[in-house]
């Protein structure tokens, strides 16, 4: 799953491409909005929630708001997509030849003078008035890369679960909006926390939602995630995706082991586990 530094870069593209364009077509692939046209809308900006991507636009009047919608002034709109695993904007130039994905996964195509914006495999694509784009993403917690980065209310809404993992906690957008598992397994090592600790037994957690701010602003605008200050093939992390590989600080073979639904890298002589955590493999 992209992770929200991946989102906001895939944001600030879609910026770049269509803000301030009047569209000049559209054509979506998915059955809520097959019928919706919005050529003739404006694009007003492009930003990103956590890992939901937000592009806002205006209507040329309430009158050509989409049928059935219900509304505020009928002019603000917000298209709402999430990329989840396997989702991804891409922006051509007209005329372009459209690369890198199939055709059959294509769900959105907008059109302006001077681009074409193609969104592949889009999760929970949905056309909003914008007053009502709390309906999408309100239940978020603070945005680690986003202007409400507030890191008092992360810890306290971490600190409302005590007896949940950590790691699994990190992962809970309802905590703090931005993190995925690469952040989770970088953190934790760097915090010398094992992913199976208790909420309630992290003893820095203003510590851990500051590094984790640090490492995903670091990663801001460009697509190679490192953690190690290193962009190099092979030296971008410290633990993720390295099993059975050398821990850079200690040398213990890294573990790799399910926690939740997602997988979690480690070292247990780094992060020491406790007395009840999983086997690992």
């Amino acid at each position: 799953m992209p992770e929200g530094d991946t989102v906001w870069n895939t944001a600030r593209v879609l910026h770049r491409a269509l803000a301030g364009a009047r569209l000049t077509a559209s054509d979506f692939r998915v059955p809520q909005l097959a019928t919706t046209d919005l050529a003739g809308w404006t694009v007003r900006e492009s930003a990103s929630r956590g890992k939901h991507l937000l592009l806002r636009l205006t209507a040329p009047n309430a009158s050509s708001a989409p049928r059935g919608a219900a509304g505020t002034d009928g002019v603000h709109w917000t298209l709402h997509s999430h990329l989840r695993m396997d989702g991804a904007w891409r922006a051509y130039a007209p005329g372009e030849r459209w690369s890198g994905r199939p055709a059959h996964l294509i769900r959105v195509v907008l059109r302006s003078p001077g681009a074409v914006a193609v969104g592949y495999h889009l999760h929970d694509l949905a056309l909003v008035p914008t007053a009502e784009e709390d309906g999408l993403v309100g239940h978020l917690g603070p945005d680690l890369l986003g202007p409400d980065w507030d890191p008092a209310e992360a810890v306290r809404r971490l600190g409302t679960h005590p007896d949940q993992t950590i790691g699994e906690a990190l992962l809970d957008q309802r905590n703090l909006a931005g993190v995925g598992n690469l952040y989770k397994c970088e953190v934790l090592f760097l915090r010398g926390v094992s992913p199976w600790a208790p909420v309630g037994a992290v003893t820095d957690l203003p510590g851990m939602v500051s590094l984790a701010q640090r490492l995903l602003a670091a990663n801001r605008g460009r697509w190679t995630q490192s953690t190690t200050g290193s962009l190099h093939r092979g030296q971008t992390s410290y633990v993720y995706g390295r099993r059975a590989q050398p821990c850079r600080r200690c040398g213990t073979a890294i573990r790799k082991q399910e926690l939740g639904e997602r997988v979690t890298y480690w070292c247990p002589v780094c992060q020491p586990e406790r007395p009840d955590a999983p086997a690992p493999t």
